[in-house]
């Protein structure tokens, strides 16, 4: 059984891990719960927060500050065993703040929450550091997603990607193709983004979003009423994909209502937009 906290369990692990694998090339998937809930945080971390005086968003500040301090121990655990200069670290996230936490405004400016497909579901952090491969402050403008870590670290490896099926994944280090279509699927929740433009269908309710993320990038006024050529065609992008996929291997067992603009703990209210994620 753990002791303490889960971030400091994963932490003290990971450190001893990189002290164990210090001489050979290794993989490290260090993958924190926090800030999932349950929303419990160390008191000296809550203490160091009095400024935030909501209790919800203390106890998630001071899950962050956790997070940060102990990614903090491992990236001078790397130091420190002299891997630093030869180690590609990334840290992302899978994904948006969510609806049940309870926090208002969790994804601002972006509308939605983790179970959506509007940004503030989708739109993460994603940050490399590699000394002496990516130079500092260097950022990339176009569109990514977890799968290119795939081609990224294959890359970064000396590795080669199979050539015997198609692969949905892009070299981030690379000065070739860059990803131009991305999808999404939860059950019926299906969406695309081809370029600046994005497609969102539900079959429940029954309605699509079309939104032109380059003059609306937090996704306000919904152009599928007054463009449906461009819906039809970014429908049949949806409906090509769909159709080369196998059958899900963990189908979603439940489906709950998700509303896009306000969290779990808010009442109920005509005309709110919602969908249903399956899970």
């Amino acid at each position: 059984r753990p002791k303490g906290h889960l971030t400091d369990y994963f932490t003290d692990n990971a450190l001893a891990a990189i002290d164990a694998n210090k001489n050979r090339p290794f993989f490290m998937y260090l993958a924190y719960n926090a800030p999932h809930t349950p929303l419990q945080a160390l008191k000296s971390d809550y203490d160091a927060l009095p400024q935030i005086k909501d209790h919800t968003q203390r106890v998630y500040g001071a899950m962050m500050r956790q997070l940060d301090r102990r990614i903090g121990d491992v990236l001078q655990k790397l130091k420190d065993t002299g891997l630093d200069e030869n180690t590609l670290v990334i840290f992302t996230s899978d994904n948006g703040g969510a609806w049940y936490t309870g926090i208002k405004d969790h994804n601002t400016p972006y509308r939605g929450y983790k179970g959506t497909f509007f940004e503030g579901g989708i739109h993460v952090p994603m940050l490399m550091r590699w000394p002496g491969r990516i130079a500092p402050g260097t950022v990339r403008n176009d569109v990514a997603q977890h799968l290119d870590m795939f081609a990224t670290i294959a890359a970064a490896t000396g590795a080669n990607l199979p050539s015997d099926r198609k692969m949905d994944s892009f070299n981030l280090f690379g000065t070739g193709p860059k990803r131009d279509i991305t999808f999404w699927r939860s059950g019926h929740y299906r969406v695309v983004r081809a370029g600046d433009w994005k497609l969102q269908i539900s079959k429940r309710p029954e309605k699509a979003w079309l939104f032109n993320l380059a003059t609306d990038p937090t996704e306000q006024v919904n152009l599928a009423a007054q463009d449906p050529a461009r819906v039809a065609a970014l429908r049949k992008l949806i409906e090509a994909q769909n159709a080369g996929l196998p059958k899900p291997l963990w189908p979603g067992l439940l489906e709950g209502a998700i509303r896009i603009d306000v969290p779990l703990n808010a009442q109920w209210k005509k005309d709110q937009e919602y969908v249903y994620w399956a899970n």
